[in-house]
């Protein structure tokens, strides 16, 4: 690869890797108002309609650039603050109330997001093209399983780029330094060997010698979102459920943004639920937001261009196989685009 590929590999990864699903909010965060947020460098409003479906569109007016989320929600679409133009969900304009016979009604001037509400997120699709039908998106049975699982989501803007809050869960040996006085990770081996082993969906990193005492194993899956799953085990004082089970997701905001998003899970049915759920919001919630905050003031508090300067070593395996994932992902996204500049370039 030359250096300016390499460097435009690298320019398209910070911004966001696309053809995937990104949790972009918390359900309980889209109410009545609309709400602009931005994702991958895409400015973005979300509704949600008189049946509580969310829509999602550029935040943009088509006819002066005013920001929609600043405008009302009419159910089926937004009206601008600034003229009260009209926009329904799939971006056309259904109303100019200013003028008649206005040549803006009746066209689609917006993106319109594909979208998902599941587990508490509403999830947006990033199409490498506008027109991109979205990929099917499943997730690993600890949140798909509502019967057998229970949850709760935690979600932070943390003000790093997406790609060093994934590293860092791809680094299981971390836990052993960083939270080493946390509640849930204080025991075990500050030594280890670690090894990558493939799955259907991608691959787990692990320490060869040691299993069920710490933070042991990471997960990287790909099934229509970019997903990390890691199980900690948990002393029968902290209630029901065997292991406690993590499921991460991280959305870029921009190149220096992101917001993460942890399920917390336990396996737990019955009274035992219902105790598990009481014992995690009056005790345990406070202790995993103390080992969350450890991560992100250590991300936020890199080093400029910290990537740049780095000497990786055997217990970072995991992540130079992420970045290897993506970067693969992203030569096939920029081939994609450019094809499809060549052909728009074409004469009819």
């Amino acid at each position: 690869m030359s250096q300016t590929s390499a460097a435009n590999v690298q320019d398209y990864l910070d911004q966001g890797i696309r053809a995937c699903w990104y949790p972009v909010l918390a359900s309980w965060e889209v109410a009545q108002q609309p709400v602009g947020i931005t994702r991958l460098e895409q400015q973005i409003v979300l509704w949600r309609d008189q049946q509580g479906q969310v829509h999602a569109l550029e935040d943009r007016c088509p006819h002066r650039g005013a920001r929609l989320s600043m405008g009302w929600n009419l159910g089926d679409r937004v009206a601008c603050w600034y003229h009260g133009v009209e926009v329904n969900a799939t971006g056309v304009v259904t109303d100019v109330p200013a003028i008649d016979n206005c040549p803006l009604l009746g066209q689609k001037c917006l993106q319109s997001y594909p979208v998902q509400e599941k587990f508490g997120a509403i999830f947006l699709y990033f199409g490498v093209t506008a027109t991109e039908e979205p990929a099917p998106l499943s997730f690993p049975p600890e949140l798909s399983d509502e019967a057998s699982y229970s949850q709760f989501l935690c979600t932070a803007s943390w003000h790093c780029n997406y790609q060093y809050a994934l590293e860092n869960v791809m680094d299981p040996m971390h836990g052993s330094y960083l939270h080493a006085s946390s509640h849930s990770m204080a025991e075990g081996d500050r030594k280890a060997q670690m090894s990558l082993q493939a799955t259907e969906t991608g691959f787990i990193f692990k320490k060869n010698e040691q299993s069920g005492v710490n933070f042991d194993w990471v997960e990287l899956g790909v099934s229509g979102c970019y997903w990390m799953r890691l199980s900690i085990p948990y002393r029968q004082r902290f209630g029901p459920g065997g292991h406690f089970w993590i499921v991460g997701m991280v959305v870029p905001e921009d190149r220096d943004n992101c917001r993460v998003f942890f399920w917390r899970i336990r396996k737990v049915q019955g009274w035992q639920r219902d105790l598990w759920r009481f014992m995690y919001r009056n005790r345990l919630e406070a202790l995993h937001w103390d080992v969350l905050e450890q991560d992100r003031v250590l991300l936020e508090n890199m080093s400029p261009n910290a990537r740049d300067k780095e000497y990786l070593y055997q217990h970072d395996v995991g992540l130079s196989h992420l970045r290897r994932l993506l970067q693969k992902q992203a030569k096939q996204h920029l081939a994609k685009l450019a094809a499809q500049q060549e052909q728009q370039a074409q004469p009819a």
